[in-house]
């Protein structure tokens, strides 16, 4: 296996006003695009990626100016790895409010000059999605082979597969769930109220004071990277080994753990947008596609005409294997196509981003399953 190489995203511009879920619409908007591989005769080879929170259209490869940045989902995506792009045309997109390229707060709101801040609409899962699907639309691709995401991105596959059923054959869901917990909503809340109470924010308007609001994006990141971590990994990787082997009797750095999580606030800080952090876990937070339905996600799914594989890792308590199973039964109950794999790692959340075998093995012989049966198509 080898990486895709040198990759060169590309900007997709929008004259036409998206409306979004919450009575808003924005125009003139922007996507940074990624692709990957070769699309083949009749399109029948596309596969999209929805990417996670701080993840963008960069999945796989490195560019050239910047070879150490490698795409997220790099283990996943490339020549004979997972979802192999000598076999598969592999799309990722940004999301509208990110701030890796696509229009979010930090870019210029055309009818006011200035940068939106506070003023970028909020947006949801919905919304990424019906945007998505305009991209499709201008690449001149009618129907995914599949659709695939982990954690937020799981989200985005899963509305695919409700919002446009006719427009993917496959639905890749990965450590995922249907709706945020109650527990999840209160870790969003409290990293928001880190950003919201740091006094650099100023109301989401902090581009116009030369500043930025570290110490709460540092924070909310510091919260964030605890849940996405178990308990067993974080025992294994640090324990309760001190920086300076004996305790200081104040207030700095006393464990490795603590280092480690104050170092990963501070990089965040470096490169994530504040209003962005906002915006995101919010669309976490309100996604919940059975709600419309009185609470019945098999309702909700009954429009599906997708395959679906789901996979879930038993130490992630974030987004628990519980979750997944609720999204196997509704679709088992609606009598849908399902694989499910519940995965013993010890990683907790993140393990959807590394280099368990059996996890990637599970997807490898999905995708060449899906391979197969075009390769059959165009036979």
């Amino acid at each position: 296996m080898s990486s895709i190489g040198i990759v060169t995203p590309q900007a997709y511009r929008f004259d036409a006003p998206l409306l979004l879920q919450s009575g808003a619409s924005i125009a003139d908007y922007t996507l940074m695009v990624e692709t990957y591989g070769s699309l083949n005769a009749d399109k029948s080879n596309a596969v999209l990626v929805c990417h996670a929170l701080n993840a963008s259209h960069h999945v796989a490869g490195y560019y050239a100016e910047d070879p150490k940045n490698v795409g997220w989902w790099d283990n996943m995506v490339g020549p004979g790895k997972p979802l192999d792009t000598d076999k598969f045309f592999v799309i990722g997109v940004n999301n509208l409010g990110s701030c890796f390229g696509s229009t979010g707060p930090m870019h210029t709101n055309p009818t006011t000059g200035k940068p939106y801040g506070a003023d970028f609409p909020v947006v949801t899962v919905e919304d990424w999605v019906r945007a998505q699907a305009r991209l499709a639309d201008v690449m001149g691709i009618q129907q995914f082979a599949a659709v695939m995401g982990g954690s937020l991105g799981g989200m985005q596959a899963l509305a695919w597969s409700m919002l446009y059923p006719d427009r993917l054959r496959h639905c890749v869901v990965i450590a995922s769930t249907p709706k945020l917990s109650a527990q999840n909503i209160a870790f969003n809340d409290v990293a928001r109220q880190a950003i919201l109470t740091d006094p650099d924010f100023h109301g989401g308007d902090f581009y116009a004071h030369n500043v930025v609001p570290r110490r709460g994006l540092r924070v909310a990141r510091m919260i964030g990277h605890i849940t996405y971590l178990s308990n067993d990994d974080m025992a294994e990787k640090f324990g309760r080994e001190l920086k300076s082997g004996e305790y200081q009797f104040g207030f700095g750095v006393d464990f490795e753990i603590e280092s480690y999580l104050r170092y990963q606030g501070d990089k965040f800080s470096d490169y994530f947008d504040a209003n962005t952090y906002l915006l995101i876990t919010k669309a976490l937070d309100y996604f919940d596609p059975a709600q419309a339905h009185g609470g019945s996600l098999k309702a909700a799914l009954a429009n599906t005409k997708a395959e679906f594989l789901l996979a879930s890792f038993t130490t992630d308590w974030r987004f628990s294997p519980e979750r997944s199973r609720e999204i196997v039964q509704a679709l088992v109950d609606n009598r849908r196509k399902v694989t499910y794999a519940e995965i013993d790692a010890p990683h907790g959340h993140d393990a959807f981003l590394l280099d368990d075998p059996r996890y990637l093995n599970l997807v490898a012989a999905y995708y060449n399953r899906i391979y197969k049966s075009i390769s059959g198509e165009q036979a």
